[in-house]
């Protein structure tokens, strides 16, 4: 190791420490033990570019174990990304970029938002798919346009969420070799030594799993470090996973290799001795010595080089395959194809009609062919949630150009996979689940929404309405959870031809996650030539079916109950009382209108007003009101066949009009 070197790496070490100590919040000792990882990855191995962070083909490095951020800071920092020492020092301040922990979109460099452990470690998955789905549609024999790698650090933490065993599995059933996760092996936790937790063989677990596993036993031997990652980039048949023994805090006298180095600033007295033991000024924070700096910028402008080659083969590739080019900085740009709406499915007035499940897959089927980008799959619920493209074929090990994904039974991974697959700008992911599993993956579905990327989720079996699987499969909660998440937009169409624009809406959609919640049992076709067209639904609620006189009483609901109120108004008009009734597919949608438009949905002089849903009743109150009544469901389902479970809950036409009855002659 060059003295210069050995110098950054302890530069990185102390700025760490000021950073925490400075903020008095932190994790100083896991980027302290963590340095020469992060030194031979930006001055050795990663190909990027500080002024150009977007580069189409650069590495992707994800912080899995996000608390150890000053790590990735310092290194943005010093190779010359739009990060400054100010930035540095107001770290976990407010309104600065050098959050807490990673954020996507505050700082030039960041790929993805870590924090929640095993995430980062799930999310490179996803990454590693988009990249190998890119490379089978674009890449030519002769011009290799996308071959970028992922590089992650990852915890011991993030090994223990089961999030990254999932991911793990499925990344080692897809041989996914473009793949290199390096593990901090420091056994240390927040409570103390991993003993007390984790005992584990980490490395025939990863063996078992398809990994090509080594080990490195000095965390501060940058060659070893190196040499592994050499190794790595050799093995194209299987994700890497490469052990590196370091030592939480190094340098801290009293604190290395113990929990006190973990989640907590180390304290101005063992600060200073960091400083002494590496030879800076005890007395001097935020220090970088100028030759540092010069070492580190001179190597963000050697990994920038690539830039250049790779816009020769650019060249090379946009005159030899121009068509390619246009389809693909089309789908970048986030343009869909001229005509990709142009034949979607249509659906006449059924009284039996067609789960929406069903509706949904007819779309996907219709669109998938004219849309190349959108890939997906399920949680081993194709068959299920309608998810499957017919005329496509699997994304597996041998073919990485198929658009069927298979996740297993993985939701938790699957969301976060999904939100990697997001993060390749381009590609549209969509996977699928029952709606009470919803809740294995809600923190991806968090993140992606903190993210502002646009994964589309499927969420089938949406209600009591499925039956005999009885109250374990029964969602009640789940409604209310998904639409409490801020920019989740959350679509649940009343039948088929509202399935068909819910999809069309999401598809416009540009930022934040979209939860498409569908019914499996068969819910009936409305008739579109006596009520509003379904198009509406773009805008989140809308006039149904509307009366000749001012309205006694709004009826509203989503889903499959709608088709009860068009029924109950008909009978309301056959006893002199006139109603109006609202589709209310998707809150957040409505909520974007302005509001002229709402005032003449929901009049506020219209106060009488029923909200019909089959789930918890949380937060209709806003749209009910206070003389307001709501139909829902406030406990759980039972098993037996779907319509008698609905009947038995209320969801019936007497007891609709039973409702109307009770607000009128209050």
């Amino acid at each position: 190791m060059e003295d210069i070197e050995l110098k950054g790496i302890n530069t990185v070490r102390v700025l760490s420490a000021d950073a925490v100590q400075k903020a008095n919040s932190g994790h100083p000792g896991t980027p302290m033990g963590l340095s020469p990882v992060g030194h031979v990855l930006w001055t050795k191995v990663m190909r990027y570019n500080p002024e150009n962070p977007s580069w189409l083909n650069r590495d992707r490095f994800i912080l899995s174990c996000g608390h150890a951020c000053m790590l990735q800071y310092s290194y943005l920092f010093l190779t010359g990304y739009d990060v400054t020492l100010d930035d540095i020092k107001n770290f976990r301040q407010l309104h600065s970029p050098t959050a807490g922990h990673p954020e996507y979109g505050l700082l030039p460099g960041i790929e993805v938002t870590t924090g929640p452990l095993g995430q980062g470690f799930a999310n490179g998955v996803g990454m590693a798919i988009g990249q190998q789905f890119l490379a089978s549609r674009y890449n030519k024999d002769d011009i290799k346009l996308f071959d970028y790698r992922i590089y992650a650090i990852c915890s011991d933490g993030d090994l223990m969420e089961g999030v990254a065993s999932e991911a793990a599995s499925v990344a080692g059933h897809l041989k996914l070799g473009n793949i290199i996760y390096l593990y901090d092996d420091n056994q240390i936790t927040i409570e103390g030594s991993t003993s007390l937790a984790f005992s584990e063989n980490v490395t025939e677990r990863f063996q078992g799993y398809g990994w090509h596993v080594q080990s490195v036993t000095d965390g501060n031997d940058i060659d070893q470090i190196f040499t592994a990652i050499e190794n790595a980039q050799k093995e194209t048949n299987r994700p890497s996973l490469i052990r590196v023994k370091t030592h939480i805090g190094y340098g801290s006298p009293n604190k290395v290799d113990t929990a006190a180095a973990h989640g907590s600033p180390l304290g101005k007295d063992e600060v200073r001795l960091v400083k002494e033991n590496f030879g800076f000024d005890p007395d001097k924070s935020f220090v970088i010595p100028e030759d540092v700096k010069n070492y580190y910028e001179k190597k963000g402008k050697e990994a920038a080089s690539n830039e250049e080659k790779w816009n020769e083969l650019l060249s090379e590739y946009k005159q030899k395959y121009s068509s390619e080019w246009q389809e693909f900085e089309n789908f970048y740009n986030g343009k869909l194809p001229t005509g990709w709406d142009s034949e979607l499915p249509e659906f006449a007035a059924d009284e039996k009609g067609m789960a929406t499940r069903k509706a949904s897959g007819k779309f996907l089927n219709a669109v998938a062919k004219k849309i190349p980008f959108l890939i997906g799959g399920s949680a081993d619920l194709a068959p299920s949630t309608d998810t499957n493209l017919n005329d496509f074929r699997s994304f597996t090990w041998e073919d990485h150009s198929g658009r069927n994904f298979h996740f297993g039974i993985r939701e938790h991974a699957m969301g976060a996979i999904l939100n990697g697959m997001a993060l390749t700008k381009g590609i549209i992911p969509y996977g699928a689940t029952f709606l009470i599993f919803s809740d294995y993956m809600r923190p991806p579905v968090r993140l992606a929404a903190i993210m502002n990327i646009r994964p589309i989720l499927i969420y089938t079996h949406d209600s009591i309405g499925l039956g005999e699987d009885g109250t374990t499969h029964q969602p009640v909660e789940q409604l209310a959870g998904l639409r409490s998440v801020p920019n989740l937009t959350v679509i649940r169409p009343a039948d088929a031809n509202e399935t068909v624009y819910a999809w069309k809406a999401a598809l416009k959609i540009s930022t934040g996650p979209v939860a498409i919640v569908l019914t499996r049992q068969d819910v009936p076709t409305m008739d579109r030539k006596q009520l509003a067209h379904a198009s509406n639904v773009e805008k989140g609620a809308y006039i149904l079916s509307d009366c000749e006189a001012q309205p006694k009483v709004i009826l509203m609901g989503t889903g499959s109950e709608v088709h009860l109120l068009i029924e109950a108004q008909k009978q309301l008009k056959e006893k002199g009382i006139a109603s109006r009734v609202i589709s209310f597919p998707s809150w957040e949608l409505f909520e974007k209108q302005d509001q002229s438009y709402k005032e003449s949905v929901l009049p506020k002089n219209i106060k009488k007003r029923l909200a019909v849903e089959a789930a918890s009743t949380m937060g209709w109150c806003k749209y009910i009101t206070d003389e307001g009544l709501m139909i829902g469901i406030d406990k759980y389902g039972e098993s037996a066949p779907g319509q008698e479970v609905m009947k038995e809950y209320g969801f019936t036409v007497d007891n609709i009009l039973n409702k109307v009855n009770e607000l009128l002659n209050n």
